[in-house]
């Protein structure tokens, strides 16, 4: 493992390795402490757009972990800002930095920093897909579940980066995934190409009551990313039904776990009654941000 700019750049292998990293890593931390797996390293947290859990739980996860993180918004303290082109910043990071963490829009342009920085490069956030909130995701479901294997997970909302990136690891995890998206709103061709690999164990649906029957684990994020706007609108006409219910929720597995990458609009993907339920699990899920990225960069970094 070089870089992690999407799932499936991994292994089943070392997604496993790295959450067996991840868990240790949290042990250790709530026994006491974090080795200096880091020491003299330092990590460059690049962000061309906003960030809550991303942002800190680098910070704090390079510090526990010895090294030093610098944030630097993108837009508007670097000279790509300002139009500096992108192989020129790579390359200079590249020389003062031992791995980068990029937030940004575009995959293409992570994949052609990547290709450049000569150092690795991690996937805080694109279009196209969210890797590490996917790792936290399956930490959490192995730790409230003890396997990944066989379990049935449901996704309920628009077919972007998260959907995208669960598809992948949860398939390359041993589980079963269902995908209930709306009508233009599919995943990307190319994680549907790679999903239909695994016959049964994929399902694209469009009814959210199918989806969640009987599912070991549901998941949702936000769909109106746009409050105020026309797409706004449309989008909340397009995902009519789509909310995640009591109702709803109901058709799971009475034990079913409930997962949110966060912020969560409340009243729109999902009602404030079956998020406040499900609250120690997604703030568990928020948790293991912080240590799954540890081991991403401990891996990475540290050979561990």
């Amino acid at each position: 493992m070089k870089h992690l700019l999407k799932m499936g750049d991994l292994t089943p292998e070392e997604l496993t390795h790295i959450l067996d990293v991840a868990d240790k890593l949290k042990a250790d931390q709530k026994a006491g402490g974090t080795a200096p797996l880091l020491k003299g390293k330092s990590v460059a947290l690049m962000f061309s757009k906003n960030s809550t859990r991303t942002r800190t739980s680098f910070e704090v996860g390079v510090y526990q972990l010895g090294g030093l993180g610098n944030y630097m918004n993108a837009a508007t303290e670097l000279q790509s800002g300002r139009g500096e082109p992108l192989k020129d910043t790579a390359r200079v990071l590249g020389r003062y930095y031992d791995c980068v963490v990029w937030r940004t829009y575009r995959q293409s342009d992570l994949e052609e920093f990547a290709e450049l920085a000569g150092v690795p490069v991690i996937n805080g956030l694109t279009d196209y897909a969210h890797p590490c909130q996917v790792l936290a995701d399956l930490m959490t479901i192995r730790e409230r579940r003890g396997a990944l294997e066989g379990q049935t997970l449901c996704f309920i909302g628009d077919g972007c980066s998260m959907a995208n990136s669960l598809i992948v690891g949860c398939l390359l995890a041993g589980m079963k995934v269902r995908c209930v998206c709306p009508q233009g709103y599919r995943p990307a061709a190319d994680v549907l190409m790679f999903a239909h690999k695994y016959g049964a164990k994929f399902q694209l649906l469009t009814d959210p009551a199918e989806g969640v029957k009987d599912a070991d684990v549901v998941v949702t994020a936000a769909w109106n990313t746009a409050p105020g706007t026309p797409e706004s609108e449309r989008r909340l006409r397009d995902f009519a039904g789509f909310q995640v219910t009591s109702p709803l929720m109901s058709k799971a597995r009475s034990d079913a776990l409930l997962l949110h990458c966060l912020p969560a609009h409340r009243g729109e993907e999902i009602s404030t009654a079956v998020f406040e339920e499900h609250a120690d699990e997604i703030f568990t899920e928020a948790e293991n941000r912080l240590h799954v990225q540890k081991a991403v960069l401990a891996v990475l970094l540290a050979n561990q």
